[in-house]
């Protein structure tokens, strides 16, 4: 199973693909979990490996899609007592299985390269992609002024230093990509001059109002190298303070809450389901569902703080 799914891992990396490897550190009987069990989860939810019973996978889903969204490892511990592994560092969940145990999970987001999209063949886009490349970034030459760029799911984003070759189609082309930021190497007076052309072309004032123009830090950049290291120096300032649009969010999905186990469910996708006096419950499984359909007003009372 780990060669397999190491195998797994190996491909989804080399397509460019998104994906969170999981990894029990530790366990506490009567987990069925063992450490060393991985597992893989893709960025659609896909699930594939062993960390436990049914009862942890929703938790380790909706952990592994936070960590796609933010780019950041984190140790996960299921505990019937999770007060009790609060500890800086842990995301300290409770365990819902009824066998009792517990599991510390560490997942790790394997994220592709984010891809570098460059426009013109100028000593300043020569520069980028020397710098670029050296940053871990994946670099994409536009195949010619104007030509519409391959789609891709990766982060992009977009530089534009054709300087004064086909400069207009070259935006174009570069908000056609969807970057997450698009930069012009152009004094103000010349773009002034690109964004009104632009406006004449029917793009849209809001697509102009957010190019970055002059692209760079003002650092004083004068060479082509100062001026490359400049807008990757206002990528990453961006980058760090998750103010680049089309980043990946940590989006809250809808959940509930399994009136027999207690367990959180996700409401999208989830299998187990029934309806009941009107409303529709969720469940982690089917063997909750069975339960609760035999005697709902038992597991309702208990959600609501009442007796049996």
């Amino acid at each position: 199973m780990r060669a397999e799914l190491l195998q797994l891992a190996a491909d989804l990396a080399k397509r460019g693909e998104p994906f969170v490897l999981a990894m029990v550190v530790r366990r506490e009987s009567y987990s069925s979990a063992q450490q060393g069990d991985m597992a893989v989860i893709t960025a659609d939810g896909g699930y594939h490996g062993w960390l436990g019973g049914n009862c942890t996978q929703p938790t380790v889903r909706r952990e592994a899609r936070r960590a796609l969204g933010d780019g950041k490892p984190r140790l996960v511990s299921l505990s019937p007592e999770p007060e009790r592994h609060a500890l800086p560092g842990v995301t300290a969940l409770p365990m819902t299985c009824h066998s009792g145990g517990s599991v510390d999970i560490y997942l790790e987001p394997v994220l592709p390269a984010p891809r570098l999209l460059l426009f013109g063949d100028s000593p300043c886009s020569r520069a980028l992609a020397q710098l670029g490349g050296v940053m871990g970034y994946s670099i994409e030459i536009a195949a010619a002024a104007g030509a519409a760029p391959p789609a891709s799911t990766r982060r992009t984003y977009a530089v534009v230093a054709t300087m004064g070759e086909s400069d207009e189609s070259s935006v174009v082309a570069a908000l056609a990509a969807r970057p997450s930021y698009l930069g012009v190497v152009a004094s103000r007076k010349r773009f002034a001059e690109m964004r009104q052309a632009l406006l004449e072309r029917g793009i849209s004032a809001a697509d102009l109002d957010a190019i970055k123009n002059p692209a760079g830090l003002d650092i004083g950049a004068r060479t082509p190298e100062e001026v490359a290291l400049s807008i990757l120096a206002e990528v990453l300032q961006l980058q760090h303070a998750g103010a680049l649009s089309g980043e990946p969010a940590d989006i809250e999905e809808e959940e509930e809450i399994d009136p027999v186990c207690g367990m959180t469910v996700e409401v999208k996708g989830a299998r187990h389901r029934a309806e009941h006096q009107g409303r529709t419950f969720y469940f982690c499984n089917a063997r909750c569902r069975e339960r609760f359909l035999a005697a709902p007003g038992e597991y309702l009372a208990k959600a609501a703080g009442g007796t049996r």
